[in-house]
């Protein structure tokens, strides 16, 4: 039933259009990419076709990349990104073998692959992945919800498909691709494009072939995979949800609103151009809350909540089909156009469907996430333009969406969503930075008006630090009631004085961020009493109590943390817990480290190399 489901939902999805013309490579100094050793200019990719086997045995993808390159007449070798792939050739088109150089690493760039291409303009790679390959999660059976079938997945975001791919891997050099990808007979492939086999095609002995292809061209970040027990169920013709069979109910239910929030989008900025949007809600290990991979948004399951409070990660991700996916920061210097963008449209599709008042809780917890930031950041880390890495915490999120707020409050809502949605009509399918977004802002929003351009201060938000003067800061009438319930306990009312039964994740978080910091073991005894926090089985809700308790050293708590940090791999919501046990040093390092130790085999790459580099 699962495959007959899978192949009647998929194989009704809209074909892609024909393959996309190259975007063009943006040359400004301020398009410049410092986190790729490619040279677009000169060589570029333009295609990739992937052959690979999935082998959990040896923890390993091999097989081939071929790659498609557009190159000057003159050019006679092409630069790739590698991260520790095992690469036993390259040939031409044609297998006529090519002579390639690995140059020196960098711990977190890799290093550069550069191919004599003379005058091909088709090569092909035969190679593998190794098993620690930094955007490729490989779970045992007991580490997924199930607990029967291994599990594999990847995460692309923002240079980590150089260690399982071999292409230019830089977001401002977007690429179209397909995909052959052989799995075990008794698992399911999905990839982040249009899925041609949903069933797939017996590839041998025990073996499974899927094929895929993107015929748009997208960053090479979003080229992303999933192999496990996986299941799936339609929520309307173009969406519906994967995750294990096991959860399946529960996740389709808690998802059931995705097929309205794609057309409130569209309502608001135009077409949604990806063909189907589906959520694959992955084990727990996913480091992030989603991944906007094209046709395919990964998520983590603690959004999975059954009160679908936290559904605004899936609007999130679906805002990025239009800011990141379809118009992409050039550089990951300008993230923000992604981030911000992103944050500011998914409010927009809240407030369309749940009403003002849940998006003005979200926007208002948003402003809190800024202020903390910004409190703890140093100025420079506060530019909206700046280092590779980004800006400091979510401030590319925060500060950016308060920036297209602030624009917003000044022109009019109509104005400003008829200027976004001709916006993103204008560099579909392009890179984008920071300095052609304020060029275009001038031309077809500002259009001369120097009082306006004023009353902006559009160079204040995106190149110096800090926050603005004129930014808005929108509130919340229902967070405003947990202020006033705060009020009441921080002068000492009892904690089990108060109704939270029917309290949402975001006026949760309120009220345990907005605890004075230092409690009385007393005091955390009667509020752990009062509300079950220890076994809370909202991991946002659990997250924010263990970073209290432990923060005043409050040693119930750690058995709390013992169960629930080896089971969420969500950087989000596990970083600041290890953070707070580092604070307490020697009381809290020790223990710190033993849960680490514990939990690390099972975490996605990314989060394991997170932890351990802050535990030192």
């Amino acid at each position: 039933m699962r495959r007959f489901l899978l192949a009647s939902a998929l194989l009704a999805a809209p074909a892609m259009a024909a393959p996309d013309a190259p975007s063009p490579t943006l040359t400004t100094p301020d398009a410049r990419d410092v986190l790729t050793y490619a040279r677009p200019e000169i060589a570029r990719v333009t295609h990739v076709d992937l052959d690979l086997v999935a082998d959990f045995a040896s923890r390993t993808m091999r097989g081939t990349a071929t790659l498609d390159i557009l190159a000057r007449p003159d050019a006679r070798e092409i630069v790739l990104d590698d991260k520790g792939l095992v690469i036993s050739r390259i040939t031409d088109g044609a297998g006529k073998p090519l002579k390639w150089t690995v140059g020196a690493e960098d711990p977190y760039k890799g290093a550069p692959l550069t191919v004599a291409i003379g005058k091909a303009r088709r090569i092909v790679i035969t190679y593998s992945s190794r098993p620690d390959a930094r955007a490729l999660g490989w779970l045992p059976p007991e580490l997924t919800a199930g607990k029967r079938k291994p599990y594999l997945f990847s995460q692309g975001q923002a240079i980590n498909n150089r260690s399982w791919i071999p292409t230019q891997d830089s977001p401002g050099i977007r690429q179209s691709w397909s995909a052959s990808i052989t799995v075990p007979a008794d698992l399911v492939a999905v990839m982040s494009g249009e899925r041609l086999t949903p069933e797939g095609e017996a590839a041998g002995e025990g073996l499974r072939r899927y094929r895929f292809r993107m015929d748009r061209n997208v960053p090479p970040y979003l080229i992303a995979l999933a192999v496990g027990d996986i299941g799936f169920r339609a929520v309307d013709g173009r969406t519906g949800v994967f995750t294990e069979p096991t959860d399946l109910d529960r996740t389709a239910s808690e998802l059931s609103d995705t097929g309205k929030m794609v057309t409130t989008a569209e309502a608001l900025y135009g077409a949604y151009r990806w063909g189907r949007f589906d959520v694959l809600v992955l084990p727990p290990s996913f480091p992030f809350g989603g991944m906007e991979n094209p046709t395919l948004t990964f998520a983590t399951p603690t959004i999975i909540t059954g009160d679908k409070s936290n559904v605004d990660v899936i609007a999130h991700e679906l805002a990025h089909s239009w800011s990141g996916n379809l118009v992409t920061n050039a550089t990951w210097s300008d993230s923000w156009l992604n981030e911000g963008f992103t944050t500011y449209f998914e409010n927009r599709i809240d407030e369309a469907l749940y009403g003002k008042e849940r998006a003005a809780t979200l926007a208002d917890l948003s402003w809190d996430d800024l202020q903390r930031d910004l409190k703890e950041a140093k100025p420079e880390q506060t530019r909206l333009h700046g280092d590779p890495e980004g800006t400091f915490g979510q401030l590319d999120y925060t500060k950016g969406s308060t920036f297209l707020r602030t624009i917003e409050y000044t022109v009019g809502r109509g104005r400003w969503d008829a200027y976004l949605r001709s916006y993103f009509d204008r560099h579909a399918f392009q890179p984008q930075t920071s300095a052609n977004f304020l060029k275009d802002l001038r031309a077809n929003l500002i259009r001369g008006d120097s009082a306006l351009e004023e009353k902006l201060q559009l160079d204040a938000w995106v190149y110096q630090p800090g926050l603005p003067a004129n930014a808005v800061h929108v509130k919340s009438a229902t967070l405003a009631k947990i202020d006033q319930i705060l009020e009441r306990v921080n002068g000492g009312a009892p904690f089990a004085s108060i109704d939270a039964s029917r309290w949402s994740t975001q006026e949760w978080l309120r009220f345990l961020n907005g605890l004075p910091r230092q409690q009385s073991a007393a005091r955390l005894a009667e509020l752990d009493q009062a509300f079950r926090l220890s076994t809370s089985a909202n991991a946002y809700i659990r997250s924010a109590w263990l970073v209290l308790a432990i923060g005043n050293r409050y040693q119930p708590a750690i058995a709390s943390a013992e169960q629930f940090l080896p089971s969420v791999g969500r950087n989000l919501l596990i970083t600041p817990v290890y953070r707070a046990l580092k604070a307490h040093g020697d009381w809290g390092m020790p223990v710190a480290r033993r849960i680490f130790d514990k939990a690390r085999a099972g975490y996605h790459p990314v989060t394991a190399g997170a932890i351990a580099q802050l535990l030192g």
